[in-house]
């Protein structure tokens, strides 16, 4: 991580080689670009994202859309709308029946398939051709002299709200107690006080059906609390009996091993991922030992970010854990950035595989993200990754409603219902329905574009000026236009 500095710092690859599809087993089908991204601001990733990236590890990487074989629509739930389905409350009242008395469903689990952790792992090795040394020591920002010198303008400085307040915990500091994934502790109320209510609700019911209504005071036809739908809320906080067999904790881990929790539960989550990649996707062990454990779910690019605007636990990349009766069965992968969270992967004891724990757990985020809606405002979605309309078994996403899918072409919101007609009829599709939308941050300038060079930052057109005609500009041009003009300003795409 470069000291002292917010700038995201990254390494393009391109992607000209086609390679095995996890979905549909075409050996040459799956091209997408990538780049090793050293260090990223939470506003960068969010930005990328919204462009159809998406990081495995700190590994970034975007579907060649038109080229692929199984096109991947990045999706996105609106958490505040979202209503659980019929299927949805069968999960939650299986699981609550679970916690209660102990009951585990027989047979194949009904719950959604998961998604291979070896879909889009990137490089098995850091391909990096930075030092550690080159990232770590300091970087000379540009000057304004420089500036001018260049004939460029100058770069659209870091965001006021990624900055941390002055009074800002450390990024990697425990989050606050009762601020974690479990929606009903402590800011929901007790299951026993909401038990006592809807028996008081429903005597008050029976004395008003004894009651005959006289003409002058009608039996009101608007609908009282009591009839409304259930909640999701509501749904994850109804466990009965008052002393449940069993308790399920959720708790909200940082990612960084300067944290206490998260080094002091590493080896159990290690273990258990080896656990789940051996039982559930028949990975050979050398496969998903710790290493492969680190790189993929623990090495994250995200910078820990604490902000007035910002939720209380920060933005970056977090463990859920769910501990059930102190053992850990499950864990979620999540980044929380400005506007959303987004799901990076979920891996769970095998034992508890017929409990749905893959749609469990989506609801128990929707659930957290409602939470910290309430304190920044403005994260309110719920990114579930790629959205696969070509392979049946992975269209589950979207099930979460109302949700959106990404156009690849304008990079602007639709709809679901508005794109599956025209996915039904062609693998690739525009989704944007407007035939004269563009992409309102297509690369303009490429000169503006930031480069790292000798712990330098400089536009590329000095840099290219410096290395007098250089020849990576079919390269460079092509990074840029794929993450953006705005992007392509901020971060910093390293030259040797």
């Amino acid at each position: 991580m470069a000291a002292g500095s917010s700038y995201s710092i990254v390494e393009y690859f391109g992607g000209d080689d086609g390679y095995r599809c996890g979905y549909c087993k075409n050996e040459k089908g799956n091209f997408s670009h990538g780049m090793w991204s050293h260090t990223m601001t939470v506003q960068d990733y969010q930005d990328l994202i919204d462009r159809g990236w998406r990081r495995s590890g700190k590994y970034v990487y975007k579907p060649i859309m038109n080229k692929t074989c199984c096109p991947q629509y990045t999706i996105r739930c609106h958490v505040l709308k979202f209503q659980p389905s019929k299927s949805h409350k069968k999960n939650l009242k299986k699981m609550n029946k679970f916690l209660s008395v102990g009951e585990i469903p027989e047979g194949q689990c009904d719950g959604e398939p998961m998604d291979s952790a070896c879909q889009e792992r990137g490089p098995e090795q850091d391909p990096s051709q930075l030092s550690a040394s080159e990232v770590e020591g300091p970087i000379i920002a540009p000057t304004p002299e420089k500036e001018a010198e260049t004939n460029s303008a100058a770069p659209e400085p870091p965001r006021q709200e990624s900055a941390p307040p002055a009074n800002a915990k450390a990024s990697h500091s425990t989050p606050a107690p009762g601020v974690g994934a479990d929606p009903n502790r402590p800011l929901c109320r007790k299951a026993k006080d909401l038990r006592k209510e809807r028996r008081l609700q429903k005597e008050q019911r029976r004395q008003q059906e004894v009651e005959v209504p006289t003409p002058s005071a009608p039996t009101p036809t608007t609908p009282t609390t009591s009839n409304q739908p259930k909640s999701l809320e509501d749904f994850l906080s109804d466990t009965s009996p008052d002393s449940p067999l069993h308790r399920l904790e959720v708790r909200l881990v940082v990612v960084s091993f300067e944290d206490p929790e998260f080094v002091a539960t590493f080896e159990r989550s290690a273990a258990l991922y080896t656990q789940y990649q051996q039982a559930i996707h028949g990975d050979d062990p050398s496969e998903c030992g710790e290493a492969e454990y680190r790189r993929f779910l623990c090495d994250s690019p995200l910078e820990a970010e604490m902000s007035a605007e910002g939720p209380e636990v920060g933005y970056g990349s977090f463990h859920q854990q769910y501990w059930l009766d102190g053992r850990l069965i499950a864990v979620g992968v999540i980044d929380i950035l400005p506007s959303c969270v987004s799901s990076v992967y979920l891996y769970y004891h095998p034992d508890f595989s017929n409990l749905s724990l893959g749609v469990y757990s989506a609801l128990r985020e929707i659930a957290f993200i409602r939470q910290l809606q309430k304190q920044s405002p403005k994260l309110c979605h719920y990114y579930l990754g790629f959205y696969i309309h070509s392979c049946p078994k992975m269209r589950y996403k979207g099930q979460y409603l109302p949700s959106d899918l990404l156009c690849p072409e304008t990079f602007t919101w639709v709809p679901i219902e508005q794109c599956v007609p025209r996915l039904d009829a062609s693998a690739y599709a525009r989704l944007t329905q407007d035939g004269q939308a563009v992409d309102a941050r297509a690369l303009r300038e490429l000169g503006r574009a930031l480069v790292l060079y000798r712990r330098t930052v400089m536009p590329y057109a000095a840099y290219a000026r410096k290395r007098k005609g250089s020849s990576d500009e079919q390269e460079v041009e092509q990074y840029a236009q794929l993450i953006g003009q705005p992007c392509a300003e901020r971060i910093l795409l390293y030259r040797a």
